[in-house]
């Protein structure tokens, strides 16, 4: 990773930003939306509004604001398609330098257009530019607007650091990509509905760099019980089996890109066995004991073996171990046990601290 400084924009450059916004059922959103994007200072935007045949009369509200604002244009299908269609039917049709994917329920920051592609105009070579999300429920609150550094990651680093993570990096609407990189690499796979972004961010990195804006936020992501944030997986067993899929299609697709494949296969696979093993000794700690489907422990457990053989050698294989132990813990295993729960507890802090403020 190399850390530079914030440069100011070319004299009488201004770079064009597409932004694809599909949209089902969002229509009470759309308006916010829209005006985020349109008051970005610094680029020219193209926006292009795909409603999926909402039954919610969001189509009407997202022709009516095109009258408003003469950069946005509407498509209307309909019959509903599906959100990988609509992304995989609006990202080609990008004519700007560079495109975001904006979900209708979330907003950029002020000025984060400006932002990215001022890292990515200086440097050529970087192909995705992100930065900090903030999550919302009603009204955003005040963002930071000032950027304090550019960092930049070879792909080859970034990817590691991604897999080593184990959570996406990335959740979505802060990322900024160069077209002509995601004219080479490709759209959505639809074998991937659940973790298509992943996937996606792993697959730019593998013919790019990567860029993050540091110390401003780039952009406000909603939480509601109708997003796709919250539905997507319906626990986190399924969420760990989603990221498995996608970095096994990337690693299988994108081999020969790759340096070593088997390397962070490897180092994939032991992460999420880690992280399950972590969630099966967090379930037993739990009153139910099981998830939201019903699994418990055990099923955590049984994909963590799948997934990386040497699973016993995992630190939360020691703790779910003595956590099942028939006897019950004597005195020095419940010391054990208060040791093997706060390291848990730290490794988990450890990367969320990480996320925050390194962006990995």
């Amino acid at each position: 990773m190399v850390r530079h400084r914030v440069r100011e924009p070319q004299q009488g450059r201004v770079p064009t930003v597409s932004v694809v916004v599909p949209c089902y059922n969002y229509g009470h959103f759309l308006e916010d939306c829209l005006r985020s994007i349109v008051d970005q200072p610094g680029v020219t935007t193209d926006v292009l509004v795909i409603d999926d045949a909402s039954p919610d009369g969001s189509g009407e509200v997202a022709e009516a604001l095109a009258e408003r604002y003469p950069n946005v244009r509407v498509i209307r299908h309909e019959e509903n398609r599906g959100h990988i269609a609509t992304y995989n039917e609006g990202l080609p049709l990008a004519t700007g330098d560079y495109v975001v994917l904006l979900s209708a329920d979330d907003q950029l920051t002020p000025g984060a257009l400006g932002r990215a592609t001022a890292l990515m105009e200086a440097h050529p070579e970087v192909g995705l530019v992100y930065g900090h999300p903030v999550s919302f429920s009603d009204v955003p609150p005040t963002a930071r607007t000032e950027a304090s550094s550019w960092s930049v990651w070879s792909g080859d680093h970034w990817i590691r650091a991604q897999l080593r993570r184990g959570l996406s990096i990335i959740y979505s609407p802060e990322a900024v990509v160069r077209t002509s990189v995601h004219r080479e690499v490709g759209w959505y796979r639809p074998e991937l509905p659940h973790t298509g972004d992943l996937e996606m961010w792993l697959r730019i990195a593998a013919v790019a760099s990567v860029g993050r804006v540091n110390g401003a936020d780039q952009a406000f992501r909603r939480v509601h019980p109708q997003s796709m944030m919250q539905s997507r997986f319906g626990t986190p067993l399924r969420d760990l089996e989603g990221r498995l899929e996608a970095v096994t299609s990337f690693l299988r697709t994108d081999r020969d890109r790759l340096r070593s494949p088997g390397r962070l296969d490897a180092l994939a696979r032991r992460v999420m066995a880690g992280e399950s093993l972590d969630l099966a000794c967090s379930l037993m700690m739990s009153g139910s004991g099981t998830d939201d489907a019903g699994a418990g422990p055990e099923a955590y457990v049984s994909f963590a073996a799948e997934v990386w053989p040497r699973y016993r050698r995992l630190p939360g294989w020691r703790e779910y171990r003595l956590r099942s132990a028939d006897s019950g813990p004597g005195p020095l295993t419940r010391a054990e046990l208060a040791v093997l729960a706060t390291r848990r507890d730290l490794v988990g802090r450890v990367r969320w601290q990480r996320w925050t403020r390194m962006g990995l």
